[in-house]
C-alpha cells in the first residue's frame, strides 16, 4: 500500500482514528488478553497466539468494512443511522471506561502449570477470539460501519490502521509480558488506563457525530 507524500494528511488522519478506535476497544480487562498474557509469560507458542490473534482481527475488521461499504452503498441513509448509532455506542462505551476507572481491578491470569501443544493454544485462541459475541460487534458492526464510511481509496488505510493496533496489543501483551505483569496486576495502572479509553472513546463518538451531521 502506496501513497504519494502529497496524501499523507489524509491518510494520517484515517489510520490514526482507526488506531485508536481498536485500542480502545480491545484494552480491556477480559479472557483473551489473560490468555495472551498468559502464554506470554509461560513463554508457550507465543509468536502463534499473537499472529492468530491479530490476524482474526484483521480478517473480521475488513471482512466488517467491505461488507458495510456494499450495504451502505444501496442504502446510503443508512449510514447516518449507523453514525449516530455508532456514536451512541462510543459515548456509552467511554462513560463505563470511565466508571471502571473509579472501580480499577486487576488482569489476573490463571491456568495453573499445564502446558499445552501448539494446536491446544491456537484452539483456545481460537474459543478465547471467535466464540466472544461482543468481537463481532466490535470488528464487524461498528468499526465495519465506521471504516465503510470512508472514501474508497482511504478505507485500505483504516482497516490497516484498526489492525495495527491489535498486533501491537497483542504483541505487546505476549512479548512483553514478564515485564508488563507487574504492570498489569495494579488496579492503578488500569484505573489510568480506562481513563485514557474513555476519552478517547468520547473524543472519536464526537468526531463521529459530526461526522452525522455534516452529512445531514
Amino acid at each position: 500500500m502506496t501513497t504519494h507524500p502529497s496524501t499523507l494528511a489524509t491518510v494520517w488522519p484515517v489510520f490514526v482514528q482507526a488506531l485508536f478506535l481498536s485500542l480502545g476497544l480491545i484494552v480491556a480487562i477480559g479472557a483473551q488478553n489473560a490468555f495472551v498474557l498468559r502464554q506470554g509469560l509461560r513463554r508457550e507458542h507465543v509468536g502463534s497466539v499473537v499472529v492468530f490473534c491479530a490476524v482474526a482481527d484483521a480478517v473480521l475488521i475488513a471482512a466488517g468494512v467491505l461488507g458495510m461499504s456494499q450495504a451502505l452503498a444501496n442504502s446510503p441513509g443508512i449510514a447516518r443511522v449507523l453514525a449516530l448509532a455508532g456514536a451512541a455506542f462510543l459515548a456509552v462505551y467511554g462513560g463505563r471506561a470511565l466508571r471502571r476507572a473509579r472501580r480499577p481491578q486487576p488482569l489476573l491470569v490463571t491456568g495453573g502449570n499445564v502446558s499445552l501443544t501448539r494446536g491446544a493454544a491456537l484452539a483456545q485462541a481460537a474459543a478465547f477470539t471467535l466464540l466472544n459475541p461482543h468481537v463481532y460487534l466490535d470488528t464487524v458492526l461498528l468499526v465495519g460501519s465506521i471504516g465503510a464510511q470512508q472514501p474508497a481509496a482511504l478505507r485500505g488505510w483504516f482497516v490497516a490502521g484498526a489492525s495495527t493496533a491489535s498486533l501491537l496489543w497483542f504483541g505487546l501483551l505476549g512479548f512483553g509480558a514478564r515485564w508488563m505483569a507487574p504492570w498489569f496486576a495494579r488496579p492503578r495502572a488500569w484505573q489510568v488506563l480506562d481513563a485514557l479509553i474513555g476519552v478517547t472513546m468520547w473524543v472519536l463518538a464526537a468526531l463521529l457525530l459530526r461526522h452525522a451531521l455534516a452529512g445531514s
